[in-house]
């Protein structure tokens, strides 16, 4: 039995190709809680939520300030939002400057919850055509948590998962369907 808790993944370009061949394969019974950080322009509504919501057995929401985190549910930063992970189990959104030109950023997401979850945390930067995600995956690691990285041969956009690579040699390499199959198995007690 794994010891993981949570579920953190990171995607920018390609996002939405790649989280549609990963999400709706979850069971309905997945018992983890899942937050997605992805790089939405801040004029823009995630139109994700509700595209994936039609398409996976789970609960698909964008995340609100101070909501309690629960199993079975997959989080979405909300546009122009940093999404945080507080010690205390709740979800936190913030205003703060762009990380890596970006707000969501992923390196946010990915550091608070390693701070929160410590080795409880599992952490999976996707396709993206910048370095955001790199440093949030090596505090996963550092913390004793997971680290998966999207094989590059079947992103979008390589500069993520390469980035993430660099800093986290040790992490796993794998396909999206060897992600699905792994995030799968932790659900299975």
């Amino acid at each position: 039995m794994s010891g993981a808790r949570l579920i953190v993944i990171g995607a920018s370009a390609g996002a939405v190709q790649a989280l549609l061949a990963l999400l709706p394969s979850l069971p309905a019974s997945f018992p983890l809680p899942m937050l997605v950080v992805v790089h939405v322009p801040s004029d823009r509504d995630n139109v994700l939520v509700p595209l994936l919501q039609a398409k996976c057995r789970l609960l698909v929401k964008e995340a609100e300030d101070k909501e309690p985190i629960l199993g079975g549910v997959i989080y979405f930063a909300p546009s122009d939002y940093h999404l945080l992970v507080e010690a205390e189990g709740t979800l936190a959104l913030s205003t703060d400057e762009q990380v890596n030109y970006s707000r969501p950023s992923i390196d946010v997401l990915f550091e608070s919850a390693a701070d929160a979850y410590g080795a409880g945390v599992v952490g999976v930067v996707m396709t993206g055509a910048n370095h955001d995600g790199a440093a949030g995956l090596k505090a996963v690691l550092d913390a004793g948590g997971v680290a998966i990285i999207q094989d590059r041969t079947e992103a979008y956009a390589t500069a993520m998962p390469d980035a993430a690579l660099e800093a986290c040699p040790t992490a796993f390499t794998m396909t999206l369907d060897s992600i699905a199959s792994y995030l799968s198995s932790l659900g299975a007690a």
